[in-house]
């Protein structure tokens, strides 16, 4: 395992914002292979910044890695510190989208949060790195 992990195999505490928190990547091992990866969650929330009230969401992240890979508890850690965030459902996805791009510089990414209904409106919000390196 790299030494740019270490969250994973140690108790760690969560982080209460994602300004503090760390997303940890590793080498990929078969770089030369073109593959996707899917994360999925139904545990994913932040905060209204208007009314304090907790959004929920069905958060996916897909992307096809280069020469690093994200390391998932560290993902985990790092979902989780939307939690007491305040922040517009738009800003979350593309905040998530910028945050993993920076940390494993994939070929491509796709974060998809399709978050819970409110006023009997549903809003998704898909935002996309290198739409042109898509998988088929």
């Amino acid at each position: 395992m790299s030494n740019d992990v270490s969250i994973l195999g140690k108790h760690t505490e969560f982080f209460t914002s994602p300004d503090e928190a760390k997303l940890e990547a590793f080498p990929n091992r078969t770089p030369g292979r073109p593959y996707t990866v899917m994360l999925d969650t139904h545990e994913f929330s932040s905060l209204c910044p208007v009314t304090g009230q907790p959004d929920s969401c069905h958060m996916t992240i897909t992307y096809s890695p280069a020469e690093k890979v994200v390391e998932t508890k560290s993902l985990k850690y790092y979902l989780a510190s939307f939690r007491n965030y305040p922040a517009f459902n738009e800003q979350v996805v593309n905040r998530i989208l910028d945050d993993l791009v920076a940390a494993v510089q994939p070929r491509w990414m796709k974060v998809e949060g399709r978050f819970g209904a409110r006023g009997g409106i549903q809003l998704t919000c898909i935002a996309e790195h290198c739409p042109e390196n898509r998988p088929a």
